[in-house]
């Protein structure tokens, strides 16, 4: 057998076309375009989901739903958001960026990189299908506590294996980053040389191992008390549902961050970039990412303030969750030390990191005033809880993931996304978004439970504008599949250097600071 005759064999000399291309490959940037547009779609699906919820909430009583559905809804809205969404979109990030950022020829374990994409798209078909189903969705909250969880229909065990498949996922696509950071950094790139971004998917990666069992712990246990006879979390058989919101909330905390450092990374990457300064603090910036990290495993039990523990286990909690206050406040004055006496350009990439910065401090507040006792017992389980991961998750993790497609659109595809309407995308985004969520502060202040249909007459004005609002934020995500899709299709080309001025401050940044960064700046030719 010849030479040619076997490369032909083998597939060498014609790569898979069309939809074979995209099951079978091993490139790290078609695997990174695959998750993004992944993310879009469920993105855009539990979206939808969000607006029914805010139709139903637009008056009181039953307008469209039985509290069944309506419950459904929010279970899936958060699932399909976190696990679907955003989680989904940070590591089409990392597969698109590390590589490159590294000097990395690829991803370590290429084959496991195309799996680990391909087990998201059967869980998303598990979870939307799970509709379907006698009994319907898990109606349970997206935290899916027993006893509910343990008396629902077969919705329930679509989600469970469902959450598996994505767990799955999640742990192969960290092994694989985690070894290409450690092993495949191009010479003399040592750790405190690498971005930001990097940094932050290093430390996400090892908490995602980290907690990912610990949740197919806790739903694997569901499951067995749902159909192997054992207790678990049924009292009458000596088990405990407490047990199930400490193993849930020990996954749980951690999880928030995972959602949030790699945003940490992006804004890391962009406001130097438009700021045309290196990044303030580079070293307090790591070691902040890794207190963030350490300290997340310590304050699972502020999610459970009214479940009757000691008060010493109270205090503890409290306090462990308000110095996480601290590594976080690092990083926002990082930033705007960064910013100061910048010369600063407003593209849409920067604007959004700049809301990024507000709205997620404003979140962050909010979580400090839950972090108190006697006031999370008054707040828990209201419209204040809502609104303030509102403001840390779609504020936080999705404006930066908007942030990042904006500013390594140009990258990805060789051409300039259309500027103008990137800005109407930020404008209408953050209006929006604000009108949604902030008076959802005032709701809970006033005492409305979340996660129920109907509603006393007093808070129908807030209700009112909030679903206004919900409706608007819904529609201007349509304007950034338009510059998406404008932008893949063609537009004008992007130079060498798409952020004009940036000089070497480009795709990566020589992090550590070459000059103090409070004097003035070097003048940008």
């Amino acid at each position: 057998m010849d030479a040619t005759a076997h490369t032909h064999d083998l597939g060498h000399e014609h790569p898979p076309k069309g939809i074979m291309r995209w099951l079978t490959t091993t490139n790290h940037k078609d695997i990174g375009t695959l998750y993004l547009w992944f993310s879009l779609i469920m993105f855009l699906s539990a979206g939808s989901m969000a607006l029914m919820i805010r139709a139903e909430l637009f008056e009181p009583g039953l307008q469209f739903f039985q509290p069944d559905f309506f419950n459904q809804l929010t279970t899936l809205h958060g699932l399909l958001m976190i696990f679907g969404a955003i989680m989904p979109a940070f590591v089409g990030f990392a597969n698109w960026l590390v590589p490159m950022m590294i000097g990395a020829p690829d991803m370590a374990f290429a084959r496991m990189n195309n799996w680990s994409f391909w087990l998201l798209p059967p869980a998303a078909l598990l979870l939307l299908g799970s509709f379907f189903v006698p009994g319907g969705a898990a109606a349970a909250g997206w935290t899916l506590y027993p006893p509910l969880s343990i008396q629902m229909g077969m919705g329930m065990d679509m989600t469970i294996f469902a959450i598996h498949l994505m767990g799955i996922s999640s742990i192969m696509g960290s092994i694989n980053i985690i070894t290409t950071i450690l092993n495949l950094r191009a010479p003399g790139m040592s750790l405190m040389k690498m971005p930001m971004f990097v940094w932050t998917w290093l430390i996400t990666a090892y908490l995602l191992i980290a907690v990912m069992p610990v949740l197919a712990g806790a739903v694997t246990m569901l499951l067995t008390d749902r159909h192997f006879g054992t207790h678990f979390f049924n009292p009458a058989g000596g088990g405990d549902p407490l047990m199930y919101e400490h193993i849930f909330w020990f996954f749980g905390h951690p999880e928030v961050y995972i959602m949030i450092l790699p945003a940490f990374g992006i804004v890391s990457q962009i406001i130097p970039t438009f700021a045309r300064k290196p990044l303030f603090g580079y070293a307090s910036m790591v070691y902040a990412t890794a207190s963030i990290a350490i300290l997340s495993f310590t304050v699972w039990a502020h999610h459970m303030f009214t479940v009757g523990m000691p008060a010493a286990g109270q205090l503890f909690f409290m306090y462990a969750t308000m110095l996480i206050a601290v590594p976080t406040g690092v990083k926002v004055f990082n930033w705007v030390a960064t910013m100061w006496r910048g010369s600063m350009t407003f593209e849409t990439p920067m604007l959004f990191a700049i809301a990024f910065v507000c709205l997620f401090t404003i979140g962050g507040f909010s979580g400090l005033v839950l972090a108190l006792v006697p006031v999370d017992i008054q707040l828990h389980n209201t419209y204040y809880v809502v609104a303030h991961f509102h403001y840390v998750l779609f504020s936080g993790a999705a404006m930066s993931i908007m942030a990042g497609v904006y500013f390594w659109l140009p990258k990805w595809t060789g051409h300039m996304y259309d500027e103008r309407l990137g800005k109407l995308h930020f404008w209408t985004t953050t209006i929006a978004f604000n009108i949604t969520f902030f008076p959802m502060h005032f709701l809970g202040l006033a005492g409305m439970p979340r996660r129920i249909p109907d509603y006393a007459l007093q808070f129908t004005t807030f209700n009112q504008v909030a679903s206004v609002g919900a409706f608007l934020l819904g529609m201007s995500q349509l304007i950034f599949l338009v510059v998406v899709l404008k932008c893949i299709r063609g537009g004008k080309k992007a130079p060498s250097k798409p952020w004009e001025g940036a000089d070497s401050l480009e795709w990566t940044l020589p992090s550590p600071a070459p000059y103090h960064s409070f004097q003035t700046p070097p003048v940008v030719k």
